[in-house]
């Protein structure tokens, strides 16, 4: 049986882990004399200080579960929330860092890396509310029977139907700009595609098999972005 943890507990966790995750930059890049780096550490730091303040408050139930995911996660989605949380942001991380330690990508100018660190905070947040909106938002494509689990048509899925991949989406691309980082982009747009992948496999899973999903699908018809898919 899974130990348990505090919710408050959990949530420094996260955000702690997050932080060092991050920090894998500095390593790559052989220097901590990177200011664009430290600007992304510290919005990506205040992005997890918000949502762990949001579980914290609004679903503590979320720490756990995902600190230990239930057996009960679709097999196939397992390899893809692999790659997607963990193995591609490290790739992520540590292309950014290499490519500024030996400079394979051109220099980006000060108004795009600007406009990249504006995505990774707007990614963030738009993932956040996701999660602040969503009881339900676990780490593994699942129908939560223990939980009750119901449709969530308020905050951002008014709008669109997955708007935490959407947000990661949003910070990953973001994330290379504010590294300047051409090498990170190309990795970036392939854990897109992988997203969007996920994305069609765990709608068709809450078609099939969550009530009242199919009719929610037919207000909100896009899935990640307005007026495109």
């Amino acid at each position: 049986m899974p130990s348990t943890i505090s919710p408050v507990r959990g949530a420094i966790r996260l955000v702690a882990g997050t932080a060092a995750f991050a920090a894998l930059l500095f390593v790559a890049a052989g220097t901590a004399a990177w200011p664009a780096a430290w600007a992304y550490l510290a919005i990506i730091t205040a992005v997890m200080a918000v949502y762990a303040a949001i579980v914290v408050r609004l679903h503590p139930d979320l720490i756990e579960e995902r600190l230990h995911p239930p057996p009960d996660a679709k097999q196939w989605d397992k390899p893809l929330a692999a790659m997607v949380a963990v193995v591609g942001p490290i790739v992520l991380l540590l292309l950014c860092g290499l490519d500024h330690r030996f400079g394979w990508s051109d220099p980006t100018p000060r108004w795009a890396q600007a406009a990249g660190h504006f995505a990774v905070a707007a990614g963030g947040a738009l993932s956040n509310w996701a999660v602040a909106a969503n009881r339900f938002f676990s780490g593994l494509v699942r129908i939560q029977h223990d939980r009750g689990h119901q449709v969530v048509d308020a905050g951002p899925y008014r709008f669109i139907r997955h708007p935490g991949y959407a947000g990661s989406m949003i910070y990953m691309i973001g994330m290379t700009f504010a590294l300047s980082s051409r090498v990170a982009l190309a990795a970036a747009a392939v854990l897109c595609a992988v997203m969007v992948l996920r994305t069609a496999l765990e709608d068709r899973t809450l078609r099939e098999e969550l009530d009242g999903y199919a009719d929610y699908a037919r207000r909100v018809r896009f899935r990640l972005f307005p007026g495109v898919w």
